[in-house]
């Protein structure tokens, strides 16, 4: 008898044993299953951030300067700035959206963004940090008491290696438009829109109106077009290299 309960008590112990150990066993299974799981999730989140970061890097801010009441520079031909500015941006727009560019415009009509010049600039840096853009854009239109000045020049923030990079891909998309008169970047420290946003910013001032040959070259629609397509490249180059 006493053989017969060792027997049964030993037979009782292998059992739970066995449950025991075929426990574990799920356990661990369940969790290399649920850790294969994890990781195909985490690798999917991965690829679809990088989409998303991807997408947003495409995201280019126009600013068409001055409008409004400020009509900027009052060109030799009567032109006024802040008309030219937009119409060059408009083309700069739609041509950057066929390459699949996400394109914000600080404005797409006549009117400026505040009633005072002070709150305009204020307005238009506080949209390009809203936005956060790979690049900002700022078409504007040059003048200089020599009428024989002229020629397209990009101008950037001192201190932002991301802008001298933007300045120079797009000044040197400009220089295949007139090789004669090509400018070279410039950087600067006092424009408020340059030192004041978060994004890099370059201001591409497209000619000089003071200049009469170019004034006249700066109303026409296709002068302008050739001046968005190259501007356009440059800033193509640069979104591809971020």
């Amino acid at each position: 008898m006493q053989i017969g309960k060792f027997v049964s008590v030993v037979k009782e112990k292998a059992a739970i044993l066995i449950a025991v150990v075929l426990f574990i066993c799920i356990i661990v299974g369940c969790q290399k299953a649920g850790g294969y799981l994890y990781e195909r999730m985490t690798e999917e989140e991965r690829e679809t951030s990088g989409e998303v970061q991807i997408a947003n890097s495409r995201k280019v801010v126009i600013d068409a300067g001055h409008g409004g009441q400020d009509p900027g520079k009052i060109g030799v031909n009567g032109a006024k700035e802040k008309e030219i500015n937009l119409q060059i941006a408009l083309k700069l727009k739609e041509y950057l959206e066929k390459q699949k560019v996400e394109v914000v415009m600080t404005r797409d009509s006549g009117k400026r963004l505040a009633g005072s010049q002070v709150e305009d600039l204020r307005m238009r840096v506080k949209l390009v940090d809203e936005e956060a853009p790979v690049l900002a854009v700022s078409i504007h239109q040059n003048s200089y008491p020599q009428e024989s000045v002229r020629g397209a020049q990009v101008f950037y923030f001192t201190h932002s290696e991301k802008a001298k990079k933007a300045a120079e891909l797009i000044q040197n998309g400009l220089k295949e438009m007139d090789k004669e008169h090509s400018r070279e970047i410039k950087a600067n420290t006092t424009y408020y829109m340059l030192k004041n946003t978060q994004s890099p910013v370059v201001i591409v001032e497209c000619g000089f109106l003071s200049c009469p040959e170019e004034a006249d070259m700066l109303i026409q629609e296709q002068y302008q077009q050739m001046l968005a397509e190259n501007i356009g490249n440059g800033i193509l180059k640069y979104v591809e290299s971020q």
